[in-house]
């Protein structure tokens, strides 16, 4: 089914959400597509559990209670959820920015604003864990709740990984961490937070085999100068990053900049009606933030309500005021 909207949002993580809702505030019709099933964006996909400690006026929020309150938030202005459905073509017709999508439906709009973060994200394979995908291995935790009582092998250096031994600790049986090498990449306050709590470190390791019948029931970790060890899990969380690409959108003309897209300071890129916010968006000084995103929609929506109708003010007002 085509559409016809005043405005295309092309990614629905916390930047594309929020840009929905002040888009409604604008009085634009707004669709928010995104190849992912559910919204949220990389929140939802990898980390609904985690805390976030850098959105203004809350001391720490869940990821999915962030996602859920910015869905509500934008709900209120009744944008269309095009979920589970690829942005791959751009096109100008007639005064409108044509985006194909992969079923073959069409959506007419008069302006773009890509918010699609890092782009689509591929998980980091653990080469031990071939075949036990779905089956005690996991690379994201959805639900802490299913890991209640369990030993949890969390391998990586990061800090997803220890963002998830953190989380675990509390209510696992036993968490242990595995990492390759002596030092970490992830936040030292957070690697400090987990040996606090008593976390089994092991570095300076590789997991070498994952066994059980049917579902993973133990880990086999081969550490340097020390021989291997065999480790009870019930779940293997594979933390070992992510690749990321732009996907379709690399296509469309766009001025890029490593995988970033190029905009001005009205956020616009180099096509015109197309703009960017967020992740995806880069310019001198770029800070990538879920609190930068937030801005940054705002100014492309007030800065695209102005492209559409010269006649509109570029500064709309207070939220506070419209009620």
């Amino acid at each position: 089914m085509d559409l016809d909207v005043d405005l295309l949002v092309v990614g629905a993580g916390p930047t594309g959400l929020f840009a929905a809702y002040y888009a409604g505030f604008r009085d634009l019709a707004t669709a928010v597509v995104d190849a992912l099933p559910e919204p949220g964006g990389q929140i939802t996909a990898m980390y609904p559990e985690k805390m976030i400690l850098d959105v203004a006026g809350f001391p720490a929020v869940r990821g999915r209670d962030l996602v859920d309150a910015l869905v509500t938030q934008a709900g209120q202005w009744n944008p269309t959820y095009l979920l589970g459905r690829q942005a791959r073509t751009l096109a100008p017709v007639d005064g409108k920015l044509h985006v194909g999508l992969a079923d073959g439906a069409t959506v007419r709009a008069g302006a773009v604003l890509l918010t699609a973060g890092i782009g689509e994200f591929k998980p980091r394979p653990l080469v031990a864990g071939e075949g036990w995908l779905g089956r005690g291995l996991v690379h994201f935790v959805p639900a802490l709740d299913a890991h209640v009582g369990q030993d949890v092998v969390v391998v990586g250096g990061g800090d997803s990984a220890f963002d998830w031994a953190l989380a675990l600790a509390p209510i696992a049986g036993s968490v242990t961490v595995v990492h390759r090498r002596a030092t970490f990449r992830a936040h030292p306050p957070t690697v400090r937070q987990v040996r606090d709590l008593g976390v089994r470190i092991i570095t300076d390791a590789q997991v070498t085999r994952i066994g059980g019948d049917g579902r993973v029931a133990e880990v086999e970790v081969d550490v340097k100068d020390s021989g291997s060890e065999v480790l009870p899990a019930q779940t293997v969380v594979a933390a070992l990053g992510f690749t990321a690409d732009l996907g379709p959108i690399e296509s469309w003309g766009l001025e890029l900049d490593h995988r970033a897209v190029v905009v001005d300071q009205t956020m616009r890129t180099a096509l015109d009606g197309v703009y960017a916010a967020g992740d995806v968006a880069t310019y001198p000084g770029k800070v990538k933030l879920i609190a930068t995103g937030f801005g940054e929609a705002a100014t492309a929506v007030n800065n695209i309500a102005v492209a559409l109708d010269p006649d509109a003010h570029l500064f709309p007002g207070h939220s506070s005021d419209a009620r």
